[in-house]
């Protein structure tokens, strides 16, 4: 419930407030309403500790954990980004000094994928493992095709939208609903799929 809960923030405050390429409709009349987020999140908190008492007060008090921990690690992301932008047109740091200061970061907030993970397995080593590889993955694609990769408008969209499935997901399995294992990663991939086929399809072709 707690990991449920993250996600599901994360996912609201990315719709609501975040600035993104609108690629499904509503987006756009959304992110007008962004002073709704706080009063959405609040009313979604109370209606998942409510049923969640009826369950166990484990499970609702899971719920507040999850919510507490999105706005606390949302609170020093912020401050961390500010700080790296401040980091990065300093002289007073090293190029090295640097570099390490950003991959304190990057661990300090890879608990988005940590909880994701736990949609898909509940076994630690398998989670350790796939971070690793993720991350490192995502940073060589990123680094080395940062032209290409920004090309695909809607991949960001994607991967919100897949957040938002899992943390769904891992609610209803906290209420006891039993979902099967494949279910996940089908919707992952699938979510992901779309989106990536919508992205290719508004990129310019070049005449040949």
């Amino acid at each position: 419930m707690g990991g449920g809960t993250f996600l599901l923030f994360l996912f609201l405050h990315w719709l609501f407030l975040e600035s993104k390429n609108f690629g499904l409709r509503g987006e756009r009349y959304i992110a007008t309403k962004g002073v709704w987020f706080f009063a959405i999140v609040s009313l979604l908190l109370t209606g998942l500790v409510w049923f969640a008492l009826e369950k166990s007060p484990l499970v609702a008090f899971g719920a507040v954990v999850g919510s507490t921990t999105f706005f606390i690690v949302h609170g020093f992301r912020q401050n961390a980004e500010e700080a790296e932008k401040k980091m990065l047109h300093s002289s007073d740091m090293s190029d090295v000094s640097k570099v390490f200061y950003l991959e304190v970061i990057d661990a300090t907030f890879s608990i988005d994928g940590v909880i994701g993970a736990f949609a898909f397995t509940m076994s630690v080593p398998l989670i350790l493992i796939g971070n690793g590889i993720g991350a490192f993955v995502v940073r060589e694609l990123t680094i080395r095709n940062v032209d290409n990769i920004k090309k695909y408008r809607y991949l960001k969209n994607g991967a919100m939208y897949s957040i938002c499935f899992l943390g769904i997901i891992m609610m209803l399995d906290s209420f006891g609903v039993h979902i099967p294992f494949w279910v996940s990663p089908v919707i992952t991939f699938g979510v992901v799929g779309f989106f990536m086929i919508k992205s290719m399809r508004e990129i310019p072709q070049v005449p040949g």
